[in-house]
This record gives structure tokens, C-alpha cells and sequence, in this order.
């Protein structure tokens, strides 16, 4: 049984019904929904990359401002839609349809409680259409409440230039970036793999984590790897892993001030 007690101040799952209520109810109040995937990430990562990796930011972010922010995060929306992953195995996928309905009544629940806004907080790029959908379906559900949709890794272009070593391709699925962050968080889940980088061959589509193109194409994994990652891990350290996450969660404090601060009465 959950109680109060030892649970960070903005845990959700450690927070009393009681707990929870009172705290949606101070003005300006956010609940954050990590969502995120169980997918292969090549031979060097455990599945539960994505979720580890958002929950971390979620909970960097909500540690950073639950002494001036009512804040709260739920536990993470573990499933996601990763169809193009199933042939490595070791995913678990659902339906884009059913992923939309499971974070339409995630919100209605957790906005039944009170709280101003609800941040979607995606670590898949698979979830990111799907997350903007949610976002609009939402929000038209509950027009009192701001509703936001984000995804983290996204946050880092604002300073890649500062933990960049590979070319353009080498932060992709399992590659530097989150390599690298999960040396610096879980070191004892990252093994040794080797992956090519990204290489997709319509200028226009997305070549990296953190360079999105407007072009959006559906592929099978397999025509993009033989490993299941794409990227260059081997430039990843433990130490950049703490600096990406040290400035995430500078970037992800910032967020979160702004919208307690937009949502107050």
C-alpha cells in the first residue's frame, strides 16, 4: 500500500488520495504523464530505454520546482507505439487508436482531481504525432485545463552544439545521446553494441533525434539497421550523460515555472 511517507513530494503513486487532491487544488497547479515505450534498442540497451529515460526527466524536472510548484508525476505510460521495432522482438506494441484512448482517459482521470495543466511528456519518437493528437483531443475535452504536449529529447537541440561529438545521425535510436544517458543513470542496464548511423535516404526525412525532417516515411527498423540501433554509441560517456541531463533538466524547469506561472489565478 502507497502512503505519504518516504515519497518524494511530487510522486504520485505516493501520494494519498487526500495528498493529491489538496495539491491539485493550490493555484497553478501541474500533473506531468511520462510517456514513453518497451522496444529493442539494439544490443547494448535494455528495452526500457524510453521509459527510464523519461521518467528521469520528469522527475529531474518536478524535483527542480516542487518547492515553488504544486506539481505532480504519474507513473509512466509504458506502452507505446512501436510497430516498426517488432521485428528484432522484445517489444511490446499496441494500436495507435488504443494508446490515443489510454492517454484520453489517463487525462480525464488526473485532471478529475483538479489540477490546472497536464504536460504530456513523451520520450518515443514513435508517440510524437500521437502525443500533438492527444494534445488537441484533450484539450478540447477540458478547455479549463492548459493541456501540453513535449517531447524531451527534443529539448536538447537548444544545446546541441555543446554536447555534440558525432556527425549528424550519430544521436539516433540507441545511439550517443541516450547511450550516454544511460551510462550516467543506469550503467549496470548498458552492454557493448555496435550501430550505423542514421541514414535515410529522402533529404527531407528525419536524420537524428534531434533533426526531425518535415518528411514523415514508415520503416521497418531492419531497413535502417541490422543491430535494431542506429547512432554512434561508442562516443557516449557517463560524463556527458550527466551533463545532457543536467541541461534538460534546466530546460525542463523552465517549462514547467512557465506554465505554473501562466495558469495561476
Amino acid at each position: 500500500m502507497y502512503t505519504d511517507l518516504g515519497a518524494a513530494e511530487y510522486e504520485w503513486a505516493g501520494r494519498t488520495a487526500a495528498a493529491i487532491g489538496a495539491l491539485a487544488d493550490r493555484e497553478g497547479s501541474i500533473a506531468i504523464v511520462p510517456v514513453a515505450s518497451i522496444e529493442q534498442h539494439g544490443d547494448h540497451l535494455p528495452v526500457a530505454t524510453d521509459s527510464i529515460l523519461v521518467d528521469a526527466v520528469a522527475h529531474l524536472g518536478a524535483d527542480r520546482v516542487s518547492e515553488d510548484v504544486p506539481v505532480l508525476v504519474t507513473p509512466v505510460v509504458w506502452m507505446g507505439y512501436s510497430p516498426h521495432h517488432m521485428s528484432f522482438g522484445g517489444t511490446i506494441t499496441t494500436e495507435y487508436r488504443t494508446l490515443l484512448t489510454i492517454l484520453e482517459d489517463t487525462a480525464d482521470a488526473v485532471l478529475d482531481n483538479g489540477f490546472d495543466a497536464l504536460v504530456l511528456l513523451n520520450g518515443h519518437g514513435g508517440n510524437a504525432s500521437l502525443i500533438a493528437s492527444a494534445t488537441s483531443t484533450i484539450g478540447r475535452e477540458h478547455p479549463d485545463v492548459e493541456v501540453l504536449g513535449l517531447t524531451y529529447f527534443q529539448l536538447a537541440q537548444q544545446f546541441e552544439a555543446e554536447i555534440r561529438d558525432s556527425d549528424i545521425g550519430g544521436m539516433a535510436h540507441g545511439g550517443e545521446f541516450e547511450t550516454a544517458l544511460m551510462q550516467y543513470l543506469r550503467p549496470e542496464l548498458v552492454g557493448e553494441g555496435d550501430a550505423p548511423y542514421w541514414d535515410e535516404p529522402y533529404a527531407l526525412g528525419g536524420q537524428d533525434l534531434l533533426h526531425g525532417g518535415p518528411l514523415s516515411v514508415y520503416r521497418e527498423f531492419r531497413e535502417y539497421s541490422d543491430t535494431g540501433a542506429i547512432g554512434d554509441p561508442s562516443l557516449a560517456t557517463a560524463e556527458k550523460g550527466e551533463q545532457i541531463h543536467t541541461l534538460l533538466g534546466d530546460a525542463f524547469e523552465e517549462l514547467l515555472r512557465e506554465v505554473h506561472s501562466r495558469n495561476r489565478d
